[in-house]
């Protein structure tokens, strides 16, 4: 890919990840400044010329010591102003871990929707599209935004992950709430077709209130097969540690965990080191910096996405097709 008419800028908490997307691309990160203010504020801006170029920005919103999430929200949005004023032809912004994707809907009386005002946000800053993968739902996602949206899907790295692993078993895919159960139904199809024989389904009752969760009835058939529970993301590991629990509590022979985003949050440590999971399968949009326990680190398992978009990136640069891509 030539460097002449694209430009990709990854922040300093993000260089890592945003310099592998532009390896697979062969081209180098656009140069761009980050400086601190003494009393919080914050400038960055591109220390090259964007003008007439096609324009990105690699940035995951997750918080982490010395950035919260508003924060870095904060600068994204400044630095996506900074670039559309400074004359970028498009301008994208590929969101790995989009922040607020689980507050969607209002749950109790005059709750805020925050998906729809983030993304309201983007949109203000003049974005001409945002890519992001496995949001929370999907649906809710697509109808937050009015500009053009890539939703990427990490359950081809999944099956490619686990055909290998569980050989010849007999496997059921366990979405850990009703809500997932769409989400699991699409990588069991997935994992169907690259086994090549047929892959059963189960799933885990589960309500919340007040934050606290309840709900323990498993509906499906899990005895002496291998289950692989799918969600979007773990953060306390309290939603995966239940299903695990529910699945040995009848007869499950192994039991995996796949999800998206590894955030890691509160007790996770804790609560997934005691859960019966043989492994836990994350993609590195959120570094495990959390995480605290060898028992932990031991079943993790990491899944670079690093190349996907990268080329989510190259077929948008090419106007090539992303339904193509997904399948």
């Amino acid at each position: 890919m030539k460097s002449d008419h694209i430009a990709i800028f990854a922040f300093k908490s993000g260089i890592e990840f945003g310099g592998a997307v532009c390896s697979h691309l062969g081209v180098p990160l656009s140069a761009h400044e980050e400086r601190e203010f003494e009393d919080g504020e914050h400038k960055t801006r591109p220390l090259e010329s964007v003008r007439g170029k096609d324009v990105f920005v690699v940035h995951s919103l997750y918080g982490e010591a010395g950035q919260s999430v508003n924060d870095k929200l904060a600068r994204l949005l400044f630095f996506l102003g900074a670039l559309r004023d400074a004359s970028a032809r498009r301008l994208t912004a590929v969101v790995p871990y989009l922040c607020y994707a689980r507050k969607d809907r209002r749950s109790k009386s005059r709750d805020p929707v925050t998906t729809r005002y983030v993304a309201a946000l983007f949109e203000v800053m003049g974005i001409d599209r945002l890519v992001t993968l496995d949001v929370h739902n999907l649906a809710a996602f697509q109808n937050a935004f009015r500009i053009p949206t890539d939703h990427l899907e990490a359950k081809n790295s999944f099956v490619k992950y686990f055909v290998p692993l569980i050989h010849d078993e007999e496997v059921v895919v366990v979405s850990p709430d009703v809500g997932g159960v769409k989400r699991a139904e699409s990588f069991r199809e997935a994992l169907s077709a690259a086994l090549t024989r047929p892959v059963t389904s189960a799933f885990v009752e589960k309500y919340r209130s007040a934050g606290v969760v309840s709900g323990a009835a498993l509906i499906g058939d899990v005895t002496d097969k291998t289950a692989i529970i799918v969600d979007d993301l773990v953060s306390s590991g309290t939603t995966l540690a239940r299903a695990a629990q529910a699945c040995k509590a009848r007869k499950a022979k192994t039991v995996y965990a796949a999800a998206t985003h590894g955030v890691f949050a509160g007790n996770a440590s804790q609560v997934l080191a005691e859960a019966p999971l043989e492994r836990v399968v994350v993609t590195n949009t959120i570094p495990p910096f959390r995480l605290t326990s060898d028992v932990v680190r031991n079943k993790l398992t990491v899944l670079d996405t690093t190349s996907l978009f990268a080329e989510a990136i190259r077929r948008i640069h090419t106007n090539a097709s992303i339904v193509d891509l997904l399948e």
